[in-house]
């Protein structure tokens, strides 16, 4: 579906417009939908509302929208990160009329006498076409998913078999259906989870990556304890489930998705970077290569405040112990008294220049916290590595990672 050239040129003249209040009408959108159409708390993230980032992600999906109209093939790389995750929580189309409903009135009521006739048709019209490109995606990935030798979509519920603490934060819960088969997935992707206690007014809806290699008769996820600091609350998920949920319990689960997976087709060196519990895609990548024989040389590097929190570094140590393939280096920023035979500081290009042979040509995947997050991605950008040998999973708008400090 074709963008017609005046409500290009109609929204590319507001961009700027939207650049400046673009908060406030997601804000605002936010509040309307909610107040309007409460269900919908079941399926967005209140935790994130209450911080009030998803008004900023929105607000910035938004601004690249009318910044690219004319070039969508620009938005493909997005599009597939945002249909992935709507798919990971079976979006449906009838939600889309509902957003655009309410966020065409935010914007109104935000510019209000700015916001012309022509202005809301062109707006009305763009958001109309690109919810299609979201819908026609989304069902292709539904129609692939239930295509597949035992697919399902939507949720369906799964017994938790094993419930194993990994460090003093992480908890891993390992999840088999009542019924049916598992739907295979990519090393790196991510299931969603539904959870509801006494104590929830609402649903919650949570992403977690997957941990283990594709192909057990399992998923696993590992969950940190997410602890409260300041005027940001305990994590309503991780709470839940390291408090509430027990071997034997039954929880629902979404399709694996994701668009942060492992190229199974190269054949260059391989760097698995992970901070705290972005630990959980990189792992299930590691034990892949090992379950399919890679001869890749594998470099792994993991950061973390101490011993105490460190993950799965028992079988990251056989691993490395048992395949010559691999190496691995850990790098801790509050060292313990037993701490003493790590590396103490943080991952910086020096750190990936010592460790890494030819560093400039290998592929890089990692994941954590937003620090760790830019200070890896600024790392490889002084490196010089190519923008197409860098993947990463992060939660949030990407453009927090890109300020380089050289």
């Amino acid at each position: 579906m074709s963008v017609n050239q005046k409500t290009i040129d109609i929204v590319k003249a507001t961009a700027p417009v939207i650049q400046e209040h673009g908060v406030a009408i997601t804000s605002h959108f936010y509040k309307l939908m909610f107040q309007h159409n409460p269900e919908l708390k079941n399926v967005f993230n209140m935790a994130h509302q209450a911080e009030g980032t998803q008004p900023k992600v929105l607000a910035g999906a938004i601004l690249g929208y009318a910044t690219y109209i004319d070039n969508l093939p620009m938005l493909s790389a997005a599009v597939e990160r945002i249909a992935q995750k709507h798919a990971s929580l079976s979006i449906q189309p009838a939600q889309y009329t509902i957003v655009g409903k309410h966020l065409i009135q935010a914007i109104k009521d935000v510019l209000g006498e700015a916001a012309t006739p022509d202005i809301i048709e062109a707006w009305t019209d763009a958001y109309g076409i690109l919810a299609s490109v979201f819908v026609k995606r989304e069902g292709d990935i539904y129609n692939e998913k239930i295509n597949e030798d035992g697919g399902w979509v939507g949720f369906r519920d799964f017994t938790v078999t094993k419930k194993t603490e990994e460090s003093d934060e992480i908890t891993s819960f390992y999840l088999q259906p009542v019924s049916g088969q598992l739907l295979q997935y990519n090393p790196g992707q991510y299931i969603a989870v539904k959870l509801k206690g006494e104590e929830h007014s609402h649903v919650n809806m949570r992403n977690y990556s997957l941990s283990d290699a594709p192909g057990k008769e399992y998923y696993r996820i590992s969950v940190k304890r997410e602890v409260g600091q300041g005027d940001k609350p305990n994590g309503i998920g991780s709470n839940f489930l390291h408090d509430h949920v027990l071997e034997g319990d039954i929880i629902e689960v979404g399709i694996p998705a994701g668009d942060f997976y492992l190229n199974e087709k190269s054949n260059k060196d391989i760097v698995l970077l992970s901070g705290g519990v972005g630990v959980t895609p990189m792992l299930s990548m590691l034990e892949h290569l090992v379950a399919t024989h890679s001869t890749r040389k594998i470099n792994w590097i993991h950061a973390a405040k101490s011993s105490k929190s460190h993950a799965f570094k028992s079988e990251v140590n056989e691993l490395t112990r048992t395949h010559s393939n691999i190496s691995s280096t850990y790098i801790y920023s509050d060292n313990l008294p037993e701490d003493k035979m790590e590396r103490k500081g943080l991952v910086d290009a020096a750190l990936i220049a010592e460790l890494v042979e030819n560093y400039s040509e290998a592929e890089y995947y990692f994941c954590g916290p937003k620090p760790f997050m830019k200070a890896v991605l600024n790392a490889l950008t002084v490196l010089g590595v190519k923008e197409g040998q860098i993947n990463f999973e992060f939660f949030g708008p990407s453009e927090e990672l890109t300020t380089v400090e050289h």
